[in-house]
């Protein structure tokens, strides 16, 4: 049940939605912000630029409401993620299993309706994955480019970097490849988060000036995985409510379907990305009922499962869809319009 007066629009643009739609129309601060005590208290450099220069560019030229261009934003970019997806899965495996894996991404994952919200997980899905996907094909400038934007989406973009690194460390091993051609790729894609972080130092005055933001107003910083751990810890002791521990059991499902994709024969690239999302997100210290929407792009945990999807007798594959997709659903709703803190 949504809050009073609140409409399902609201919650579609709740919490960070709300921060990227007031960085389209009003731009970012000035530099850092300090709270009555003199401390670095959180602002909206925190956010990466692609998402919300993207609403503002389609604001300005329609004249439509920023937040319903957000939503628009999100949704086009998950259809063209679901397409990028597909096609890199259908080159892997086969056009079953990617049918199964893109149900399972949309569908299934219990936070997966943060794809529809005024968040950029789906734009930087959208990237990750076309970067992933011109890398198998060897369109290496193509793969570069994308891999730039992603890391101008999100700092996650790290995993796309290192994915694309080992991609261009395979096609390097064969003799018929240029082997400047995958350097640059992986020179591009290295290059957008640095120069966001670059940037917010030089408009802060302070080099560090990101990472303090995102500690003084996130509490995020990497912590080798304390908080996770210490988290798994609280959820099994104390179960204080079924979210915390859904959630903690999720995570490590989600940790355990990864190990299992290592030993899969899974596209080197395509591993290393999910991997290095998973470390990524259980290794720093943000909010533990925002770790699932942060892997809501990571791909690698789903694919043990679309394999064996894609092999099976399509009434078994569409009994377990099915399933999954009215769970995800359920769960995603729940936190949408129930669960009373940030997602």
């Amino acid at each position: 049940m949504l809050p009073s007066g609140w409409s399902l629009r609201d919650r579609l643009l709740s919490w960070d939605a709300a921060l990227y739609t007031d960085i389209a129309t009003e731009g970012y601060p000035p530099g850092l912000s300090y709270g009555d005590d003199g401390e670095p208290t959180g602002n909206n450099l925190a956010f990466f630029p692609l998402y919300p220069l993207l609403i503002r560019a389609v604001h300005g030229l329609t004249g439509l409401d920023a937040g319903g261009v957000a939503i628009a934003v999100a949704h086009l970019s998950l259809l063209g993620a679901l397409f990028a997806v597909h096609a890199l899965l259908t080159r892997l495996y086969g056009p079953r299993t990617a049918l199964a894996g893109i149900v399972l991404l949309a569908g299934a994952q219990p936070m997966a309706v943060t794809f529809l919200m005024g968040y950029s997980e789906s734009l930087f899905l959208a990237l990750a994955a076309a970067a992933l996907l011109a890398a198998h094909r060897e369109a290496w400038l193509t793969a570069g480019v994308f891999g730039l934007l992603a890391g101008l989406t999100r700092p996650a973009a790290f995993a796309v970097a290192v994915a694309l690194a080992v991609a261009a460390v395979l096609a390097m091993r064969r003799p018929s490849t240029v082997s400047a051609r995958p350097l640059a790729a992986v020179a591009l894609a290295c290059a957008g988060t640095p120069a966001y972080l670059l940037w917010v130092g030089w408009r802060s005055g302070q080099l560090n000036a990101w990472f303090v933001i995102q500690e003084a107003g996130w509490g995020t910083r990497w912590d080798n995985g304390a908080a996770f751990f210490s988290f798994l810890g609280y959820a099994w002791e104390h179960g204080d409510g079924w979210v915390p521990v859904s959630t903690a059991v999720l995570l490590l499902a989600a940790v355990g379907a990864t190990a299992v994709a290592w030993r899969r024969g899974t596209w080197p690239p395509l591993l290393v990305y999910g991997t290095v999302m998973v470390v990524l997100t259980l290794g720093q210290s943000n909010y533990y009922h925002s770790k699932l929407r942060l892997l809501v792009p990571a791909l690698v945990f789903l694919l043990p499962l679309a394999v064996a999807l894609g092999r099976a007798r399509t009434r078994t594959a569409v009994a377990v869809l099915t399933a999954a997709t009215l769970f995800g659903s359920w769960y995603g709703a729940h936190m949408l319009t129930v669960w009373r803190y940030a997602i």
